[in-house]
C-alpha cells in the first residue's frame, strides 16, 4: 500500500483552481491519464507494459498482473477500430476514449475531456463523513449509484480501477483524498508515485 504521505502531498503541492482549469481546458487528459502505461512512448500499450506500469506506482504483482490482463482484453478490440485482433491485445493510446465503459463517473466525457461539475459531484453526493474525501463504503456507495441497467462489464470495469486506486492511494484513515482523485484524472497521480517509489528504492540501497 502507497504512504499516506501521498494525499497530503497533493494536497500541499497542487493548486485546485489552476489544475482544474488546465484539466478543463485540455483536449487529451484521457489520454495522457492512459499514456503513463505507454512505457516505451510508441502510442501502443502492451500487456507487459501495462504489468510494468502497476508495478512502477506501486501495485503488487497479482494486482498487476490481474490489471494487466484485464485492461488489455477489454480496451485493446475498442481502441483499434477497423483493425484485425492482435492476440497481442495492444491498446491504441490515441483512441483510448472509444474504450470508454458505462456505469462510470462522468467525469471523462464521450471525448476523453475531463468535466469539472461531475467530478465535483462525487464528494457533493457521496462524501459523507469529509468534504474533500471518500471511505470505503462511500466509495462503494457511489460506484452502485453509477451502474446502469444490465451493464456488466461496466460495473467490473468500475469497481475494478476504483479497488486499485483506494488499495493504492488511500491515507492512513482509509481516505481516498480529493487531490488524489484529481491527480488520477490529469494523469499526474501514476506520474507522481512512480517517483515517489524510486527515490524510496534508492534510499534503501544507498
Amino acid at each position: 500500500m502507497v504512504s499516506s504521505s501521498k494525499s497530503e502531498d497533493f494536497q500541499d503541492g497542487v493548486d485546485g483552481d489552476s489544475l482544474r482549469s488546465t484539466m478543463a481546458t485540455d483536449q487529451n487528459v484521457l489520454q495522457k491519464h492512459a499514456a503513463f502505461f505507454d512505457r516505451n512512448h510508441d502510442g501502443l500499450v502492451y500487456p507487459w507494459e501495462t504489468f510494468q506500469g502497476f508495478r512502477a506506482i506501486g501495485a503488487g504483482y497479482l494486482l498487476s498482473m490481474a490489471g494487466a490482463v484485464f485492461i488489455n482484453l477489454s480496451l485493446s478490440g475498442t481502441t483499434r477500430p477497423g483493425k484485425f485482433p492482435s492476440l497481442l491485445f495492444p491498446i491504441e493510446v490515441k483512441n483510448i476514449q472509444m474504450g470508454k465503459h458505462g456505469s462510470d463517473s462522468g467525469v471523462y466525457d464521450s471525448e476523453g475531456r475531463f468535466v469539472p461539475s461531475k467530478f465535483d459531484e462525487i464528494f457533493s453526493k457521496h462524501a459523507r463523513t469529509h468534504t474533500n474525501a471518500l471511505t470505503s463504503d462511500e466509495l462503494m456507495a457511489m460506484l452502485k449509484s453509477n451502474r446502469e441497467p444490465k451493464d456488466y462489464k461496466g460495473w467490473i470495469g468500475s469497481w475494478t480501477e476504483w479497488k486499485a486506486l483506494y488499495t493504492l492511494c488511500k491515507d492512513e484513515n482509509g481516505l481516498l483524498r480529493r487531490e488524489t482523485i484529481k491527480a488520477v484524472y490529469d494523469g499526474s497521480l501514476f506520474e507522481h508515485l512512480e517517483r515517489e517509489r524510486a527515490a524510496a528504492k534508492a534510499k534503501a540501497t544507498a
